[in-house]
């Protein structure tokens, strides 16, 4: 496990642009606008955004699939233009493809060969990742007849198949059901157990606040958030629930003025309330009527209702401010700019 006196980030991201140049005729499209970013080793790090905000092309730019306009980034303080910096990573696409008359187990032998795992560990640690993933029963199975959950397995599991201390996943539970997204969990915080650093991009917002220490919020490929959850979190209660038995179906009088909602289900009544003085007084009103209290729930700020809050408000300040990022029509786009090739990790 990396030590947490060890300041080198796992990933760090120094003013990387993306310019997508389509021809004479159409403007140029900016993807990524000056991205500076550090995710800390051992970490486990949720990579957020809507679609088209950079996600996929930042992910492309770290696995040196794709050159970043300018900017540069590093992996464990390796430039990701170095060999030895591909060889620390792990890592799947958001549609991982594979050659489709492998079996499951063919396939995973011959990822773990590109990756170096010696050939008398290379059944063991195919075996063990099947039997993770349950794929154990589709071994001998191309996967040409696999469904998209299976080949999302079979992706995270080629990922991890030689151990390295950064994975980065695009998009990892999409297409799973609620237990192969269950096993995914599993696996991702069992990585981060281990030390490993996991990178991931997901609109699963939900598995992505029970996972992650921390996330970035993209937006128009500009970083918009970051930090811990714990810190980016309002914590304000934006509502109350509260359930009673014993009250009538037409209700209780007074509770539908303060209430945003309130409404009988044949057994139970109930009320929603915007803040907690309301639900005070929406408990009072139960109570003298004769009613008894199932249920008050306070609902505090979830990172989906902070996600949409924050990018919402950057697409309001975008609109009333210049509008939409464009490249200008003098931009040059060489792989790697004078500029960016001095200097080094800090």
């Amino acid at each position: 496990m990396p030590s947490t006196a060890d300041a080198t980030p796992a990933l760090k991201m120094s003013g990387l642009r993306m310019i997508y140049n389509p021809g004479i005729f159409r403007r140029k499209k900016v993807a990524l606008e000056g991205l500076d970013l550090e995710v800390p080793a051992g970490s486990t790090y949720g990579f957020l955004g809507q679609n088209g905000a950079g996600k996929t092309t930042t992910i492309k730019i770290l696995v040196a699939l794709q050159y970043a306009t300018s900017g540069r980034a590093w992996i464990r303080g390796t430039d990701i233009r170095d060999n030895a910096a591909r060889s620390q990573v792990g890592f799947m696409p958001e549609n991982p493809y594979f050659y489709e008359y492998l079996t499951a187990a063919e396939t995973l032998d011959f990822y773990a060969q590109l990756s170096g795992v010696p050939k008398n560990a290379r059944r063991k640690r195919t075996d063990e990742l099947l039997e993770l993933f349950g794929l154990t029963h589709a071994k001998d199975v191309p996967t040409r007849e696999f469904s998209k959950g299976m080949r999302q397995r079979v992706g995270l599991a080629q990922a991890i198949l030689h151990d390295p201390p950064v994975v980065i996943l695009d998009e990892p539970m999409s297409g799973l059901d609620p237990l192969g997204r269950r096993d995914v969990r599993n696996v991702i915080l069992s990585l981060r157990d281990k030390g490993t650093t996991v990178f991931f991009s997901s609109h699963v917002l939900g598995d992505v606040a029970d996972i992650c220490d921390r996330v970035c919020v993209l937006h128009q490929g500009q970083k918009i958030s970051e930090g811990p959850i714990t810190s980016l979190l309002s914590g304000r209660v934006l509502e109350v629930d509260l359930s009673a038995t014993g009250i009538p179906a037409a209700g209780v009088p007074g509770v539908p003025e303060i209430a945003r909602r309130a409404w009988h289900d044949g057994v139970l009544y109930h009320v929603l309330v915007d803040n907690e003085e309301l639900a005070q007084k929406a408990k009072a009103l139960i109570e003298g009527a004769g009613g008894t209290l199932r249920r008050f729930v306070p609902h505090v700020e979830s990172l989906e209702e902070y996600f949409v809050r924050v990018t919402g408000a950057a697409g309001a300040k975008r609109v009333e401010g210049e509008g939409a990022i464009a490249a200008p029509s003098s931009t040059k786009l060489p792989a790697q700019t004078a500029e960016s090739e001095k200097g080094g990790a800090a």
